[in-house]
């Protein structure tokens, strides 16, 4: 992409860590990706390859052996790696909601514990907020915690739970209701646990299971998990933060980042369709030209490239908001919205210039048809994102009468 998605103002160390991962992208997952994804493989290699680039690392501050970046240059990161394949970018998003909660809200003793294998990608983490029949509603949250002595049994079924099987440190929200009387707002009745496991399918330790993958229409390789806990004892210092009541407003806390990286990754399916929809545009030839020389597909990629360029500058500047330390709800919800309605509509458009060959699963527009739906949901539907921005614009414009 040598002239759309471009972000000003970048340092020479932004630019030099991008430049590597483009490269990395390029080399490294494009190659293998559709490959990868028809079998439905974990990308190990690939995933050893961005922890060696020290990629786990990224937003870690740099006195836990983390490179210390900004929100913006791992979104960046981010749009570049769902360029190349969106799962992978899954696998990274996870690691680093739970990273950033750590970092934020976490006690110190947390801190020391966990972030250094964090930045050095030997803990993996994920984040487990929805149940089978939450949906959207955070409130109606079942997963519950009951205090005995020095110790937490957490019960109950949590869903869509990305890395499920590979990571071992996941970020739980349950109810508690100790120290919080009946009649208290669910919100105010949540707590946020670690919990450390092993890896892999089963029992993963003692009142713990990863049942196994859940089958989806795309976003393979990346393993999406149930997660099962009857009667998990876990110990008080695992409390995120060291207090109950807490964990609603850390995970919201954590979901604003979760959804500046879903708009980035929008933001690179979209360019990966605009590159394969341009490419294939001038190689495809009907009534004796190159399609891309007939104005019906002319006005398409004009479109396509306008979405491109507008979803990333959304997200650039949502990203922006929250490195400055700004409340950045209204940007990140917008952006995500944008982005991932604008990506499903050019990764349309690349597959209707692709024609039939598109339905092919040697093309890997194919691939990208069956990703982009995911983005429409992940990290909060289009309607959820619709009702933020509604009520954050009411905030700002509250009418003086």
């Amino acid at each position: 992409m040598a002239r759309l998605a471009q972000t000003h103002g970048l340092t020479d160390v932004q630019q030099e860590i991008l430049s590597t991962v483009r490269d990395f992208v390029d080399k490294e997952i494009i190659p293998v990706a559709t490959e990868l994804e028809h079998r439905d493989e974990y990308p190990q290699d690939i995933v050893d390859g961005l922890k060696e680039l020290g990629v786990f690392g990224l937003m870690i501050p740099e006195e836990y052996g983390g490179l210390g970046e900004s929100l913006l240059t791992y979104a960046l990161c981010v749009e570049e790696i769902a360029r190349g394949w969106m799962s992978v970018s899954g696998i990274i998003n996870t690691h680093f909601i739970v990273a950033y909660m750590l970092k934020q809200h976490g006690t110190q003793e947390q801190k020391d514990t966990f972030l250094p294998r964090m930045a050095a990608g030997e803990v993996r983490g994920a984040f487990s907020m929805s149940e089978p029949a939450l949906g959207s509603d955070v409130s109606a949250i079942t997963s519950k915690a009951v205090k005995d002595g020095d110790e937490y049994v957490l019960n109950g079924q949590k869903m869509w739970l990305t890395n499920g099987g590979t990571s071992t440190l996941v970020a739980v929200l349950v109810r508690s209701d100790e120290g919080h009387p009946e009649g208290t707002a669910p919100h105010k009745s949540m707590t946020t646990f670690l919990v450390e496991k092993e890896p892999g399918f089963g029992e993963v330790r003692p009142g713990l299971t990863i049942p196994g993958k859940i089958d989806k229409m795309g976003y393979k390789g990346v393993d999406t998990t149930e997660l099962i806990m009857d009667g998990l004892r876990i110990p008080a210092n695992r409390v995120l933060g060291g207090a109950t009541g807490r964990g609603f407003y850390q995970m919201m806390d954590g979901v604003e980042v979760g959804r500046v990286n879903v708009a980035a990754r929008g933001c690179g399916v979209a360019q990966r369709a605009f590159e394969l929809g341009v490419s294939y545009a001038q190689q495809r030839q009907t009534f004796g030209k190159p399609i891309a020389q007939h104005q019906a597909i002319q006005f398409k990629l004009a479109e396509m490239a306008t979405k491109v360029e507008a979803a990333h500058a959304m997200m650039v500047n949502a990203a922006r908001k929250k490195d400055s330390g700004e409340r950045n709800d209204l940007e990140a919800g917008m952006a995500k919205y944008l982005a991932s309605e604008y990506c499903k509509e050019v990764v349309e458009d690349a597959f209707r210039i692709h024609g039939g060959y598109g339905f092919s699963k040697e093309y890997e527009i194919e691939r990208l048809y069956r990703e982009a739906p995911m983005l429409l949901i992940g990290e909060g539907t289009a309607e959820i994102q619709k009702m933020i921005i509604g009520r954050r614009l009411l905030e700002e414009y509250r009418f003086q009468g």
